[in-house]
């Protein structure tokens, strides 16, 4: 039988064993222990080429012109990889796609993507929810549990079926330049307890999940993506602290966990080498000793931290044989098939190594329905991305973070008096003053970008001398939220100056290490942080000074002596 024909025949495998529905096993990992007949006569079919590509997931892409969807496509046909994992473009042209690519693979195609904060970190027109910073200021983990729900549907109704997601490391270097607000913060408790609550809203819905990145890339100063990061810690501190999220998320049941690109010489010596491509840390730590059972995947193998030192497919050849299930965007994967191959048949390789790994991937099929394929719906996919439920719960989301890190004056508040709203940072009236001003009508809106002059600093400043309550927001309006303000030291100057004001109310939409940049904010009369720069956060912060909205978030970093972790105040009334 050619490998052409073996969709029809499986799908009806499927149909067969499970009746006119098809029966997901309870979880992956129990999955993996059930036997199957619809994998093992995937597996049957499969020559030793065509077995190896199945651990290859390949880039895709759809904002980059048919040309490049094309390439992709005969990447498909020729190699038959084992799944895709997609970045930036739109949902609707993701669904087609996606069905396109499908019909090209003899086996359905498993279909990945990062959405640590949902479809939004990658596609345009969608919901972002709040990053896992963000998130780690909550206390009701419940919260972050529907949302794992509401992700799960988003992917699922796109046609994939793996969250590269949740990010479990623990953030305990403000300067990381690559996790920072991707994490849920720097105590390994509550990044578990939230990871775990995330991961399990999503696993429940159906996705499989895949916790990065081991054994915790959150204390490093280099950015794996352009060099090999150096963590130089004992295996005392590493088993303790860095690998104890992993160890919570393995116990709970999670179906997948990355590997990272970092030298770690406690764990493996050997000089150069990516924690990707070493045996002791893949397989010796995370699938012996931590007892892993679920897939393993490399972080991308485009990396820079990983083909530095290991080029031309050595670092591929070396991450199948560390003990990586998934090989994720290989520079040259039909390069890499081919060394891989070569490696089993001159013994390199034991051939049950190369099978325990197909068939992981194989069951993760299985898991994900593709037993019996269906492509994705091509109608009402906005619609149904943007619905009114999703929203709702990001603005909850947003309710239950805003942190309100000290007070002394909002319940002083009059609505009456002379009011200034000030937005620093941007160069229009923002949502956060808009809100305000329903409220404070007796107000004036004010804005100063992050690259005032010396002399449009000292106007504002001396424009709103006259006012009897004085409220400001801090914007920072990048795409990724980074531990120091990219203002100017004048603009940053004046938020202290204001802070200083009698009665000031001072809200920071922006990361919260960047606190530390501005000594003397802790005088502000309220200091709320709001961590991102969405409309989502913003009304959050206008509820909490208007007496709307009584804060529970807490801080889940220690910036400085002033605001360590676990700071935030709650209130039954703010303001009026």
């Amino acid at each position: 039988m050619t490998l052409s024909k073996i969709r029809i025949v499986f799908t009806t495998l499927g149909l067969l064993a499970t009746g006119s529905a098809f029966a997901q096993q309870p979880d992956y990992i129990t999955s993996l222990n059930a036997s199957n007949h619809w994998v093992d006569s995937v597996f049957k079919k499969l020559n030793r080429k065509h077995k190896v590509s199945q651990l290859f997931f390949i880039r895709a892409h759809t904002n980059k012109g048919k040309a490049y969807e094309d390439s992709v496509a005969k990447v498909i046909k020729k190699e038959q990889p084992g799944g895709l994992v997609f970045f930036q473009g739109g949902p609707v042209r993701q669904a087609a796609l996606t069905n396109n690519y499908q019909k090209l693979s003899p086996i359905p195609l498993l279909i990945a993507m990062d959405g640590e904060w949902g479809l939004g970190m990658r596609l345009d027109s969608t919901i972002s929810y709040p990053y896992q910073m963000t998130l780690g200021a909550i206390q009701d983990e419940n919260l972050i549990k529907q949302m794992g729900r509401e992700v799960a549907y988003d992917f699922k109704r796109l046609g994939m079926h793996i969250n590269f997601a949740p990010v479990v490391d623990v953030n305990n270097n403000p300067n990381n330049p690559v996790i920072n607000y991707r994490s849920f913060g720097d105590d390994k408790y509550k990044v578990a307890l939230r990871s775990i609550a995330y991961m399990q809203g999503m696993q429940e819905a159906g996705l499989i999940t895949s916790a990065k990145h081991f054994p915790g890339h959150g204390d490093t100063n280099v950015d794996s993506h352009y060099d090999l990061p150096l963590l130089n810690f004992s295996k005392q501190r590493l088993d303790t602290l860095e690998e104890y999220p992993f160890k919570q998320a393995i116990q709970a049941g999670i179906s997948g966990i990355m590997v990272a690109h970092m030298s770690i010489p406690a764990l493996d010596a050997t000089k150069n080498l990516p924690s990707s491509l070493s045996k002791p840390i893949v397989t010796g730590l995370l699938r012996d000793s931590l007892g892993f059972k679920g897939l393993i995947f490399s972080d991308a193998m485009e990396m820079k931290g990983v083909v530095k030192y290991f080029p031309d497919g050595e670092a591929d050849l070396r991450a199948f044989m560390a003990g990586n299930d998934v090989i994720e965007l290989s520079q040259n994967s039909c390069r890499a098939i081919r060394k891989i191959k070569v490696a089993v048949r001159h013994g390199d390789i034991p051939e049950a190594e190369l099978d325990a790994k197909v068939k992981r991937v194989l069951t993760a099929k299985y898991f994900a329905g593709l037993a019996a394929y269906q492509p994705a719906r091509a109608d009402s996919i906005s619609q149904n991305l943007n619905r009114s439920e999703a929203k709702e719960l990001v603005q909850k989301l947003s309710d239950a973070a805003i942190t309100l890190l000290q007070d002394n004056v909002l319940q002083q508040y009059n609505p009456l008096l002379k009011t200034a709203l000030i937005s620093i940072g941007v160069n229009a009236a923002t949502p956060y003053q808009q809100e305000l001003a329903k409220t404070y009508t007796n107000s004036t809106l004010f804005t100063l970008e992050k690259t005032a002059s010396a002399a449009q600093v000292n106007k504002l400043l001396s424009d709103v001398r006259g006012y009897s309550q004085i409220i400001v927001g801090v914007h920072d309006t990048r795409l990724r939220p980074q531990s120091k303000l990219d203002f100017n030291a004048d603009v940053k100057n004046a938020i202290v100056q204001l802070a200083a004001y009698p009665h000031s109310v001072v809200s920071l939409f922006a990361n919260p290490y960047t606190l530390a940049g501005m000594p003397g904010i802790e005088k502000a009369g309220a200091l709320l942080m709001g961590y991102q720069k969405d409309d989502w956060m913003q009304r959050a912060a206008t509820k909490v000074i208007t007496g709307q909205l009584s804060p529970s978030g807490k801080l889940p970093v220690t910036v400085n002596a002033f605001f360590v972790n676990g700071s935030g105040i709650s209130t039954s009334k703010s303001a009026m």
